[in-house]
């Protein structure tokens, strides 16, 4: 039987790194507070709020997609 391990990872960093912005500032902009995004930033969330993801997508003009993704790991074949 094939096992699957599904995840959901934060890419908030990559998308802040990309475009060299500062956690403090993306607090700034969103109002959204230093331990939620930085808790996004480590991907350590397991729970992020709606509104939340909307004001980060405003303030960094970009899809939901950008901020999170959906990866399926396969671990069929590790021991």
């Amino acid at each position: 039987m094939e096992v699957q391990n599904l995840a959901i990872h934060c890419r908030l960093s990559t998308l802040l790194g990309e475009r060299r912005i500062k956690m403090a500032e993306l607090s700034r902009m969103t109002g959204v507070s230093k331990t939620t995004i930085n808790a996004m930033y480590h991907d350590r969330v397991r729970k992020i709020d709606y509104g939340v993801l909307e004001r980060i997508c405003k303030a960094l003009d970009c899809g939901l997609s950008d901020i999170v993704e959906y990866v399926v790991e396969d671990i069929s074949n590790k021991s």
